[in-house]
């Protein structure tokens, strides 16, 4: 899991400037990284919102669903648009240009985005003509994810105005002789974060995510995740949004949030430290049920009848645990219970479908059959280049970088290339 920053932060970091450290003459003309705050206007971003004809992307993207419609979700980029009546030939229909997207939802052709902390809205019941219908500001948390394996850090560039804001993070490579003599260079150890920010049910048309969605619609509410927190809001009129609740994570042990999953009228949500489970009865006031706990990992969720499906990628920017698939019975949604492990390399994103689960890590998509929960069987290997994975009733939609696959299901477990979007 990446560390995240809030927008407006001072760091205190637990080793002073490197006069007050431990260090030796040798390798001091070795280059080192140095991590270097990008900061960016709000106004800048707030009018630079577009929509266009089709564009090219060279950005990771996750994937969604909305009836014979198919989005790519260039990650601070863009949202890409394609009429997917033929599978095998999508046709590349527009883009919405929007600088700090990472996720959207659709409800009734009105399509929901973060813009880093603005939640847009957008009217596409006419995609050939689409328009944006709300902006409200300041609606959302950001967070600047942080980079892996951190040295050095440099700690005089931050906002100094209302209107500006930490967007993200560069790294630049400079002298270690340089940077221990620079008294804004500090080692990366141990820091202390201070800041603050402001921060399917019948009747709805509703799209589909894959499995690292962090928004998610139920009736009439409108849901994300921060770090510690699920937040609801009020999408009744679209022009007129309102948060209704924030629900604090405390009886969920400090866990990063990750992921969002529904099932009826239950959310289960993925985080570094397991799985957790909200009641969304009352869809506007999400009550804490219970979790399955392990050790820190990345991982998303998919939930099909009574059986859950954790991916845990373990590493140096997720977690020391081994890199698995846990199996588990949410017969009893207050107190879940592990079926079984299974071990595979590198698990991100993953589906199921009629006791089938496809799950993307390193080798391409694993195909297991897992009718008896208790020993899931892997059966099938796809080399493709996929992180995630939407299985809708027709046909499989995967998405890599920079490129997405669609493919038919076929007896004995198989998977059938129908076509794919080179970008």
């Amino acid at each position: 899991m990446k560390h995240k920053i809030l927008p407006l932060v001072f760091f205190v970091v637990m080793c002073l400037p490197f006069t007050s450290c431990d260090k030796g003459d040798d390798g001091l003309s070795d280059p080192v990284s140095v991590t270097v705050p990008i900061i960016k206007s709000k106004s800048e971003f707030r009018n630079s919102i577009a929509i266009s004809s089709a564009q090219p992307t060279n950005s990771d993207g996750k994937i969604y669903v909305y009836g014979d419609l198919l989005f790519y979700i260039g990650q601070n980029s863009g949202i890409h648009i394609f009429d997917n009546q033929n599978p095998a030939s999508p046709q590349n229909l527009s883009f919405i240009q929007l600088e700090g997207v990472n996720d959207i939802s659709v409800k009734n052709d009105i399509l929901y985005a973060d813009n880093y902390m603005d939640l847009v809205v957008f009217d596409i019941s006419d995609i050939s003509n689409i328009q944006m219908v709300n902006v409200e500001e300041d609606m959302l948390p950001y967070y600047a994810a942080y980079p892996n394996d951190v040295s050095f850090f440099q700690d005089n560039i931050y906002p100094t105005s209302e209107d500006e804001f930490i967007a993200s993070f560069t790294t630049i490579q400079m002298e270690r002789s340089e940077a221990e003599n620079n008294p804004h260079i500090y080692q990366w150890e141990t820091s202390i974060f201070i800041g603050n920010f402001d921060g399917a049910v019948s009747g709805n048309e509703v799209g589909v995510g894959g499995s690292y969605a962090k928004f998610q619609i139920l009736n009439n509410a409108l849901y994300t995740i921060n770090d510690y927190s699920l937040l609801t809001f009020d999408i009744t009129n679209y022009n007129a949004i309102t948060q209704v609740s924030e629900t604090w994570m405390n009886a969920w042990f400090g866990g990063e949030l990750e992921t969002t999953f529904i099932r009826k009228n239950f959310m289960f949500i993925g985080a570094t430290n397991g799985m957790h489970i909200v009641s969304l009865e009352d869809v506007f006031n999400p009550v804490y049920t219970s979790s399955f706990l392990h050790a820190t990992g990345c991982d998303p969720v998919v939930v099909e009848e009574n059986t859950a499906y954790i991916t845990v990628r373990g590493g140096n920017s997720c977690g020391a645990i081994e890199d698995q698939v846990n199996v588990i019975d949410v017969t009893d949604i207050s107190s879940p219970i592990e079926y079984s492990t299974y071990f595979l390399s590198s698990p991100y994103g993953l589906g199921v479908k009629s006791d089938i689960l496809y799950i993307c890590n390193d080798d391409g998509i694993n195909v297991f059959n897992v009718e008896n929960p208790n020993q899931i069987v892997l059966e099938n290997t796809y080399d493709v280049n996929a992180k995630d994975v939407i299985t809708l009733s027709s046909h499989l939609v995967a998405v890599g970088e920079n490129v997405i696959y669609q493919f038919n299901y076929t007896d004995n477990f198989g998977l059938e290339l129908i076509g794919s979007v080179q970008f």
